[in-house]
């Protein structure tokens, strides 16, 4: 009789390549002599696992690609600035190079934008000179990524982006021995609901306290922002920043910033929420009244406002507000324009302010990571990518995705928790009266509010394009993780 084999192949569990940390650290000097590391690459996350109950083990399940600065020598006390960008699909690039970094992207502004192959400069105001820095980038953002065999898809999602990126902090301050540093966490965009939900996670799973949150271009709730029947909220909010960037552009002669927003805010605080309310109930001559004052502010045809019946998204807003003059305005910084791929489009979804800024961050991290700072990865470095798309939040099934009750308790549980918030006038992509309108509604005491500072720049949502902007926006974070006091609007 022929020999009998056995297929043991099924059940013998395929092996999980192992990996590890591949940091390399260099040493710098910055403009002002201060003295500090860089630590480059990829931190392996590892996930305990069961089996029958019982532990089978700590697995990788991604790495997180992410750069540290540390001062050498440094006093007892140091803070710690814990940063990144939002998207869902961003890089922590942007506040990297154009912000907070010893290295500036030399990008230029609108109206001025660099040439290719663009460059890099010292930045003198860098946060560095007052906290450490540790840049995060989330799963396929930067050269961040899932380990082989795992799918990255699980990590697409408000919950376990939020537990990822406070597993990275909690790691990283283990590892450096820093639970007794003041923390600071800087998030921009998505990237501020996510520090929120990330202090939120610090606390509730560590017990870990952050002294401060800075929010540049604030969102905690989106039903503020998005766009859809049956909502008049976001049409209302928007209104102040429509009326800047038509006095950016010209459009309200004669007449300062300060004076063109504050008339739109308080149009639509009053008169232009309660004829939203109203719908058809208006009469003819309430309903004419609310699009001559809009026309007024918007600078918009008073047609196309009776067209949109009073409503319209800011992708129309940006492809109408210079069909005249043949242009479309950026969503991100409305200071930009570019020419539409078509004249006749009733919106715009391409962004020409991204379009701008893009290639000069590209270029400047592509070379950076690898020339200044060491670091070796024939990966792409994603900035700002789809690979993230769908997000999930499923967690907030049926609700608003809104975080500003984390926020809250966060307030009660931690009495020296401070706020700082950055908003851009001219960002239609996180409008500042709608974050203004979430702080309002929020169940705060006046001790708890007054820990916020609020700081404006005539700018978009990335406003450290403009130099002035960036230096002022610089000025109040250094005093901030100092735990100076730092004025208002």
């Amino acid at each position: 009789m022929a020999d009998e084999t056995t297929d043991t192949s099924k059940d013998t569990p395929t092996p999980v390549k192992d990996v590890s940390d591949d940091f390399v650290t260099r040493s710098h000097t910055s403009p002002s002599g201060l003295k500090y590391t860089s630590t480059t690459g990829r931190l392996v996350l590892r996930q305990e696992e069961t089996k029958d109950g019982k532990s089978d083990g700590f697995k990788p399940k991604a790495e997180i690609f992410l750069i540290a600065y540390t001062k050498d020598d440094a006093e007892e006390g140091r803070p710690v600035t814990f940063a990144f960008n939002g998207g869902p699909g961003s890089a922590s690039v942007w506040l990297h190079l154009g912000l907070l970094g010893p290295r500036l992207v030399e990008s230029g502004d609108v109206g001025s934008m660099a040439p290719a192959p663009f460059g890099l400069s010292d930045n003198p105001e860098s946060l560095l000179e007052s906290s450490d820095l540790v840049m995060i980038d989330p799963v396929n953002t930067g050269f961040s990524r899932v380990v082989e065999g795992e799918k990255s898809d699980g990590f697409h999602a408000f919950v376990e982006d939020r537990d990822l990126v406070a597993e990275v902090i909690r790691l990283w301050t283990t590892r450096n021995s820093r639970w007794l540093s003041p923390k600071y966490l800087i998030g921009e965009s998505y990237g501020t609901l996510r520090a929120v939900a990330v202090a939120g996670r610090l606390f509730d799973a560590y017990g870990m306290a952050v002294n401060g949150l800075g929010l540049i271009s604030t969102v905690l709730n989106m039903s503020t922002l998005r766009f859809f029947p049956g909502s008049d909220l976001p049409y209302a909010l928007h209104l102040p920043t429509y009326a800047a960037i038509a006095h950016y552009h010209g459009r309200h002669e004669g007449r300062g910033l300060a004076e063109v927003v504050r008339e739109a805010e308080e149009f639509a605080a009053r008169d232009f929420g309660y004829a939203l309310t109203q719908g058809d109930r208006l009469t003819t001559e309430e309903y004419d009244a609310v699009v001559e004052r809009l026309h007024s502010i918007t600078t918009l045809d008073e047609d196309f406002i009776r067209r949109t019946n009073l409503r319209w998204a800011y992708s129309e807003f940006a492809a109408e507000l210079l069909r005249g003059e043949g242009l479309s305005v950026g969503r991100i910084d409305g200071r930009f324009t570019a020419r539409p791929e078509s004249l006749q489009a009733s919106d715009s979804s391409d962004d020409p302010s991204i379009r701008a800024i893009t290639g000069p961050y590209s270029a400047a991290m592509n070379h950076y990571v690898r020339a200044e700072l060491g670091y070796e990865n024939d990966l792409p470095y994603e900035i700002l990518t789809a690979r993230v798309h769908p997000w999930s939040y499923r967690t907030f099934e049926g609700a608003p995705v809104d975080v500003s009750g984390v926020l809250e308790r966060l307030l009660v549980n931690n009495p020296h928790l401070r706020v700082h918030v950055d908003y851009g006038y001219h960002d239609g992509a996180t409008p500042h009266f709608a974050a203004e309108y979430v702080w309002a509604h929020m169940n705060l005491d006046e001790s708890s509010r007054a820990r916020f500072t609020h700081h404006y720049h005539e700018a978009g949502h990335m406003m450290y394009l403009n130099p002035v902007a960036r230096r002022a926006q610089l000025q109040a974070l250094q005093l901030f993780v100092s735990n100076t006091p730092h004025g208002t609007r």
